[in-house]
């Protein structure tokens, strides 16, 4: 039976991909399970205007973050954390909570997923960190300061 997957499935294929499978995987599995459709041409016509759509947000959202990307590059984010009397941090800072703190403080939009930190950071000063997306690499400044 001919399908259009809805989603990535997997050892299927990817979304909108065409694929043959057996006609009971199909419609006990799949079909039920929100993940395809049958492939006849009135849902083939829907699904191309889906991909079209798709596109365009795919396109609206790489130049968001293309634009986020620029304006990182000036951005001084500080962070305020406690700290022993050598400065360290009792818990270290996390990638996601840099991404929260750049939606605070510089107003981007940026997924953990795409700051580079090798190891939480921990301690007291200024460090670069590294966000690549979309094939750019770009670095910024976390300056961590203690509270007090």
């Amino acid at each position: 039976m001919k399908i259009i997957l809805l989603k990535d499935v997997r050892k299927v294929g990817k979304k909108y991909d065409i694929k043959e499978v057996a006609e009971g995987y199909a419609s006990n599995m799949l079909i039920p399970h929100g993940e395809a459709i049958v492939a006849n041409p009135e849902n083939l016509k829907k699904i191309t205007a889906l991909m079209l759509k798709d596109a365009a947000f795919r396109k609206i959202d790489e130049d968001i973050l293309n634009k986020n990307l620029t304006a990182i590059k000036e951005t001084v984010l500080e962070i305020a954390g406690k700290t022993n009397d050598k400065g360290h941090l009792f818990a270290g800072i996390h990638k996601e909570q840099i991404a929260e703190e750049l939606k605070k403080q510089a107003h981007i939009d940026l997924l953990a997923e795409f700051i580079l930190l090798v190891k939480p950071l921990k301690e007291v000063g200024e460090h670069v960190v590294e966000v690549e997306a979309h094939g750019k690499k770009v670095n910024f400044k976390v300056v961590i300061k203690s509270l007090e």
